[in-house]
């Protein structure tokens, strides 16, 4: 089941990043919508982070699981 979180982090995370990078195009970096997409990317990968080290060390995920 971890594997799916993880999974779902990492595309909720390039989600963030194609439309940082749309916005970014679009409004010229005029608008606050990239830093926003930012920040959302950041919180993402702490979450992810997080959910890494606890699947290492609950024995969930790692090396031949």
């Amino acid at each position: 089941m971890i594997k799916y979180f993880i999974l779902f982090l990492i595309v909720a995370m390039l989600i963030s990043l194609f439309r940082g990078a749309f916005f970014l195009i679009k409004d010229g970096g005029t608008t606050k919508r990239t830093v926003n997409s930012l920040g959302v990317r950041v919180s993402i990968a702490v979450v992810l982070f997080l959910t890494l080290v606890y699947g290492f060390v609950t024995g969930q995920i790692g090396p031949g699981v």
